[in-house]
């Protein structure tokens, strides 16, 4: 008779947890539009890395489509705030950079549909 035994595995857990965590972000970014386009700052490709800490703090490292983006401020305390909304996010902090600037190549297929942009 063959028997499958289940272990506890800490590691697989925490990892599993981070997975979770990662895809509700992405969803909460979705959420998240530049105020002049019709087109959530995921699918614009504005966020370049996100960093989730055994805490819960999760450090989003992002762009701006232009240095003068009218929307400058608005648009990292928007993408703040709907990381917080994330079950095991317990603060977050948005971090701007123009290195590398971002460019329309950074945009996903569905964003430059939205925009015909092909």
């Amino acid at each position: 008779m063959n028997m499958e035994i289940a272990t506890h595995d800490k590691k697989s857990d925490k990892a599993a947890e981070y997975e979770r965590i990662t895809a509700d972000l992405v969803e909460a970014f979705k959420t998240v539009y530049d105020p002049e386009i019709p087109v959530d700052v995921y699918e614009l490709g504005l966020i370049y890395k996100v960093d989730i800490n055994d805490e819960g703090h999760v450090d989003i490292t992002m762009t701006l489509t232009a240095p003068a983006c009218p929307a400058a401020e608005i648009i990292p305390a928007n993408i703040e705030d709907a990381a917080l909304t994330v079950r095991g996010v317990t603060s977050a902090k948005a971090n701007i950079t123009f290195d590398p600037p971002w460019t329309k190549d950074n945009m996903s297929d569905e964003a430059k549909l939205v925009l015909n942009m092909f």
